[in-house]
């Protein structure tokens, strides 16, 4: 089963598996030194939700959402950036550059659901 995005606003379903960074490392790792990826990041955040895309080889796109999973903020980076929202993240959304543009945006609530395969 994979894990994907509901959007509650526009009721719609968004195919992109979900990876979750549940573990220091891998929020430290994040997307570092990857080529390229077909998925979405998700880490959940405790402190400061301000990130980096230091050793990246692609601009990302961040959707920082809190408690309720509403989007406030999406910024896009490129390489060797660094970015800190108007205020704290309680989850923080990582994605290639413009491959969710079309599919949310600020205001959207979303949920992350399993999806029978």
């Amino acid at each position: 089963m994979a894990t994907i995005i509901y959007n509650k606003t526009t009721d719609k379903l968004i195919h992109i598996r979900l990876k979750f960074a549940d573990s220091y490392f891998q929020r430290l790792k994040g997307l570092m030194f990857k080529k390229n990826i077909n998925y979405a990041l998700v880490i959940k955040t405790k402190y400061s939700s301000a990130i980096h895309t230091s050793f990246m080889r692609f601009p990302i796109d961040v959707y920082f959402l809190d408690e309720n999973k509403k989007i406030f903020e999406i910024a896009t980076l490129k390489p060797w950036s660094k970015y800190e929202p108007s205020k704290n993240a309680r989850y923080v959304l990582e994605v290639k550059a413009n491959s969710l543009k079309d599919k949310l945006k600020k205001g959207d609530e979303i949920e992350f659901v399993c999806e029978n395969s």
